[in-house]
């Protein structure tokens, strides 16, 4: 019983995750995306584009690191991602992440932190296609909103094409589809 509580504790405290609100607008909507809905999208995404993947992949690992690798900004909020690749912001998410999982029992805690730590590397196939697949949300909200968190955080061509040639490491055919829309976006003056 008292894994089941704490199990009913931990699934009250990542509801927060729906008051994380993200710095880009799902497509079609004038608000922004919190961090559940995000973490909801790469993970049907990831299903969608599993076959074009570099690597042979685990979907399973996949999903559980895309589904965990966001409940560190219950603690430390949410940075555009141009902002966020620090150490210092990677130790709050982490802080974070080791507290929400303090919930649960000594195994299941080890084995999603032990996830969180694979997805930050970024080292293995699922690893690099979870990263990859990651990208692409705030990437398709940018395209279709006329490049409103690139403006309004004076964010360059050349920030977005170095932080989004991860997906180039998860799947190559995906990064070639995402790098010809953001030409296109330069083209079209939604990306200086």
């Amino acid at each position: 019983m008292k894994e089941i509580e704490n199990i009913l504790n931990f699934m009250i405290e990542i509801e927060k995750l729906k008051n994380v609100h993200r710095k880009s607008k799902p497509v079609g909507l004038d608000r922004y995306e919190n961090s559940a809905e995000h973490s909801w999208h790469v993970c049907i995404s990831a299903l969608m584009l599993q076959d074009f993947a570099n690597e042979p992949i685990d979907i399973n690992r996949v999903i559980k690191m895309l589904l965990i690798h966001d409940l560190g900004e219950i603690d430390s909020g949410d940075k555009i991602i141009y902002q966020s690749e620090t150490k210092e912001q990677k130790s709050k998410e982490a802080v974070g992440v080791e507290r929400i999982l303090g919930f649960l029992d000594q195994n299941k805690r080890q084995k999603y932190m032990d996830l969180w730590f694979e997805f930050e590397a970024g080292e293995t196939p699922e690893s690099k296609f979870a990263r990859a697949v990651d990208r692409v949300p705030p990437i398709l909200h940018n395209l279709h909103s006329e490049g409103h968190t690139w403006k309004k955080h004076h964010i360059t061509k050349e920030q977005v094409f170095d932080i989004n040639r991860r997906i180039d490491e998860g799947s190559r055919e995906l990064w070639n589809s995402i790098k010809s829309k953001l030409e296109k976006a330069v083209d079209e003056g939604m990306l200086n």
